[in-house]
């Protein structure tokens, strides 16, 4: 097992991981490390825990406003195909109908 050396709030933290994997995990400790320190300066100093606590859940909201955003933008993208797909099912009745009244002009 490798190990990631993380500071996080001015505090040394080892953790375990994948082999391979300690680059990503250092970074991914950085930027939580930017989120504490810009809460520890709005916030002051409330402790370690709930400093923690109050990143965790900030970086957890906007992962959920990204999902909505996506989820939006997905669902844009799958109205646009279906409206697509109806005006072309739609011109290809009006093109029918039309070859039909000719043919009931002709035969008349």
């Amino acid at each position: 097992m490798a190990k990631a050396d993380l500071t996080i709030g001015g505090k040394h933290y080892a953790l375990s991981c994948a082999p391979g994997q300690e680059a990503r995990l250092e970074e991914l400790g950085a930027r939580f490390d930017q989120r504490v320190r810009e809460l520890s300066e709005a916030l002051g100093d409330i402790g370690p825990e709930r400093l923690f606590l109050a990143a965790g859940i900030s970086l957890l909201d906007e992962l959920d406003a990204q999902a909505v955003d996506t989820g939006a933008a997905a669902l844009d993208d799958r109205i646009r195909s279906l409206e697509n797909r109806a005006a072309t099912l739609l011109t290809d009745a009006a093109a029918r109908i039309e070859m039909l009244s000719r043919r009931v002009d002709e035969a008349s």
